[in-house]
């Protein structure tokens, strides 16, 4: 049987730090190692990779991204057909959660090439650790719809199965967009819901913070949030 090669999941940074204060030394000694890398976005993979004193002309770099097809599977597995090392790397944080990587993993375990995790960041699991929220039971919605009314009546829905569940909700939303969020969160949901605010995770401007609805609409505390954010919310 031909020897097929292993796909490494590699974490990336939150925030600005060098992929090398990140990961643990021998995850780093494996990726020094690696010739073939699948990123969502060339540029700052390279730039993650820069530091370690990789050189980065010597790399394949192979892109998935949300604009991916099926069709372009076939061409990412080659090199892992082929018996190589490979990196998957999301642009910031865990790849393969909230990230378009999660297809290239389950194609791999299609045809057994072995999947191996290495330890790193993420925002979400950061996030909920630093909430205070329930951590036994919690669901991950991603991003909520772009349309105003959809997204207020999804608010509700999370809001009421959070509390019928007792789970904590966690979603996302792209930086631009995150005030018009925070506004229909306050203004949809009830008094007694918490809900957490987990702002630029262990960068410069990193800012968590649990309150109730209620205590929220009072608050002068809400922070410039034009840039990643967490959204955690548990109603009672």
């Amino acid at each position: 049987m031909k020897k097929t090669g292993k796909l490494y999941l590699i974490p990336t940074s939150l925030s600005k730090r060098p992929l090398k204060d990140e990961l643990k030394k021998s995850n780093l000694d494996i990726i020094r190692e690696i010739k073939y890398y699948i990123v969502e976005t060339p540029k700052i993979a390279r730039a993650h990779l820069k530091d370690m004193g990789i050189v980065l002309q010597e790399l394949d770099m192979r892109i998935l991204d949300e604009h991916s097809k099926k069709e372009d599977i076939p061409f990412l597995l080659e090199p892992l057909i082929q018996g190589n090392k490979v990196g998957l790397m999301s642009d910031a944080g865990t790849p393969a959660i909230a990230d378009p990587g999660s297809i290239l993993v389950r194609e791999c375990h299609k045809l057994g090439i072995k999947v191996v995790p290495m330890v790193g960041p993420s925002s979400i699991v950061l996030a909920l650790m630093a909430s205070g929220q329930n951590g036994q039971s919690f669901v991950f919605h991603g991003y909520l719809p772009r349309n105003p009314e959809k997204r207020k009546r999804r608010i509700k829905s999370i809001e009421k199965d959070s509390a019928r569940k007792r789970q904590s909700q966690i979603f996302i939303e792209a930086p631009y967009r995150n005030k018009k969020l925070i506004k229909d969160v306050l203004r949809v949901c009830k008094p007694n819901t918490d809900f957490t605010i987990a702002v630029d995770i262990t960068g410069e401007k990193e800012y968590i913070n649990t309150m109730s609805i209620g205590e929220w609409r009072k608050s002068k505390e809400i922070k410039s949030l034009d840039i990643p954010t967490i959204y955690i919310l548990q109603g009672r």
